[in-house]
């Protein structure tokens, strides 16, 4: 399901979940074919972002009495460090006819990868979703028995997605994962939707939301792509929950069902303060299939991430030289930045690698000046799209720290030079002042050498000071006790580092502190929350049981100004 057919209808895969080639019209031929419920994904043309029109203007208006003009050109962003390699890093094993439509995710030092597969014997024949993780976004990737892979994600009999589950896209938000995917019943004509899983650990998931879609098609408009609403990309920025998506049916698409759509919402079901993407801008909405009238690219299986550095989205999509990444500002109001081209060979979409609530990740050599740009994508096809292969580049001279919101993002969990030879712990827009650089170290998940000026504007709101009191208690890590909180650092060696004499509690007496911060470098760089946020997040809607592998377990419309100002890829 990973991709719409152009101009054509997705065929059921055969109950030995082989992939069966697309009926594609004539029209048509000369375009890419992806066989089994991927569909064909027809290539953007090739570097043809009209930016001359500037930043949109947001008013809605298709004339904007000359403001266009006055409005600052996209950026050039210098790249280096250009990486790739053909070889395949992840698939099932030898019985996966196809892989495809990884979402990979920086965790805790691992490079978790979920993608689209099939492994014979495990649930309905229909899709799956493999997982398989690695030290290095290039592999290799191995399950944590050993093999290629596991399936970890598959149909349930009766649902919306009771054949195919495809197309994953993963979030940590906090202590939770939440993975977005594209169900199927069985044909994919129209019956394509949107679901949502919970999982505490990435591998267990349970269904969220009785097991219905979050976003089904919106029928705007009835095409002969009749695919429907799939290929989801979630991200997790400022308490909201952004999604993005394929619609065939959608108003705004293309003559061929090519588009992205844009909703958010502030819990993961998109119940919560729903909004949808318009040429206006974000606007409340009823449902999730409220009329699809703005795509934000014209493509299909895309990826979304969110650049702390840069302050701008990236979305990942297919052209005819690699994998295009196109810039939108914040609100998706316009294009901060021109677009760039990872290049190589390629099948199918793009997987961003990304971190925490989808984004990008932090060099930890580099943090304000240097982003990495990695994505994993399909790169040969026979009968589907096989051979995950990793490509690559770096946008380098960032200067992702430029102000106090962009180092608060960027710097988060790291440490930096302060005044009186101490250093500065940045925390969720904060600074806790250490003074020893030892206990720093084992801390921060990197150390800065050279002072920061935007860091200066951010609150210092505890001092860690040499020979603080720690307190332990059983099952808890020790922590130090300083301006009336508990401030938690790990094991005795930190407190050690710090002269710090520990104290046994009770588990009571610990229970009684009210006020506990996490300064352990596993818990400095929270999922998308950062200044500003609305505090815990509800786990949304009712659970169905937990599914680890369970064994059941041509020319086009012509584009508008508005479209030309905000970089729309037109085919």
């Amino acid at each position: 399901m990973r991709g719409s057919p152009v101009g054509g209808r997705a065929a059921t895969r055969s109950t030995a979940a082989f992939p069966v080639a697309l009926r594609v019209s004539a029209l048509l031929l000369a375009l890419v074919v992806i066989a089994g419920c991927t569909g064909a994904q027809g290539a953007d043309r090739d570097g043809a972002v009209d930016q001359t029109d500037g930043w949109f203007t947001g008013d809605g208006a298709d004339d904007a009495a000359g403001e266009a003009a006055e409005l600052p050109e996209p950026a050039q962003l210098a790249v280096e460090g250009v990486r790739g390699n053909a070889t395949p890093i992840l698939a099932g094993d030898h019985r996966a006819p196809y892989n495809y439509g990884p979402t990979v995710l920086l965790d805790d030092g691992r490079y978790r990868a979920w993608w689209c597969s099939q492994l014979p014997g495990v649930g309905p024949p229909g899709d799956d979703v493999l997982y398989a993780e690695a030290t290095e976004p290039g592999g290799p990737y191995a399950a944590s028995t050993g093999s290629p892979a596991e399936a970890v994600f598959t149909g349930l009999p009766g649902a919306f997605d009771g054949m195919h589950t495809c197309d994953p896209s993963v979030l940590k938000v906090g202590d939770s994962y939440y993975l977005y995917y594209t169900g199927a019943a069985g044909d994919h004509n129209d019956g394509n939707g949107v679901g949502v899983a919970h999982s505490s650990d990435g591998i267990t998931w349970s269904r969220l939301g009785d097991g219905k879609p979050v976003v089904s098609a919106s029928y705007d408009v009835t095409r002969e792509n009749t695919y429907g609403a799939g290929q989801p990309a979630a991200v997790f920025l400022d308490d909201w929950f952004y999604l993005m998506f394929t619609d065939t049916t959608g108003a705004a698409a293309g003559w061929n069902g090519a588009g992205q759509f844009v909703l958010r919402a502030r819990d993961p079901l998109f119940t919560d303060g729903l909004q949808t993407l318009t040429e206006a801008g974000f606007v409340p909405a009823t449902s999730t299939e409220d009329p699809r009238a703005f795509s934000v690219v014209d493509a299909f299986s895309a990826d979304l991430m969110w650049v702390d550095a840069l302050q701008s989205f990236v979305i990942a999509h297919q052209t005819e030289s690699g994998t295009s990444l196109t810039f939108w500002d914040r609100e998706f109001r316009g294009s901060p930045y021109e677009r760039l081209v990872v290049e190589g060979p390629w099948r199918e979409g793009p997987g961003l690698v990304r971190e925490g609530g989808g984004h990008a990740p932090v060099s930890r050599d580099d943090p304000c000046g240097r982003v990495p740009l990695d994505v994993l994508r399909a790169t040969t096809a026979t009968s589907a799209p096989t051979d995950i292969a990793h490509y690559g580049l770096d946008v380098v001279a960032a200067d992702g720290c430029r102000d106090a919101r962009r180092a608060a993002s960027v710097l988060n969990g790291f440490a930096v030079p302060a005044p009186d030879r101490t250093m500065d712990l940045v925390l969720g827009g904060e600074r806790v002042r250490i003074e020893r650089r030892s206990v720093a170290e084992k801390l921060a998940v990197g150390i800065l050498e050279e002072r920061v000026p935007a860091v200066e504007e951010l609150p210092v709101v505890a001092e860690i000071t040499a020979g603080l009191p720690a307190v332990h208690a059983t099952d808890q890590p020790v922590g130090l006790v300083a301006d009336d909180r508990l401030w938690l650092v790990g094991g005795q060696d930190v407190a050690e580092l710090n002269g710090s004499r520990i104290t046994e509690i009770t588990p009571q007496e610990w229970a009684a502190h009210e006020h506990v911060r996490d300064l352990r470098r596993a818990a400095t760089r929270p999922s998308g929350r950062h200044v500003g946020t609305r505090g815990s997040l509800p786990l949304a809607g009712p659970l169905t049981g937990p599914r680890r592998g369970d064994v059941r377990s041509g020319a086009g419309p012509s584009p508008s100004r508005a479209a030309r100002r905000h970089g729309r890829i037109e085919r």
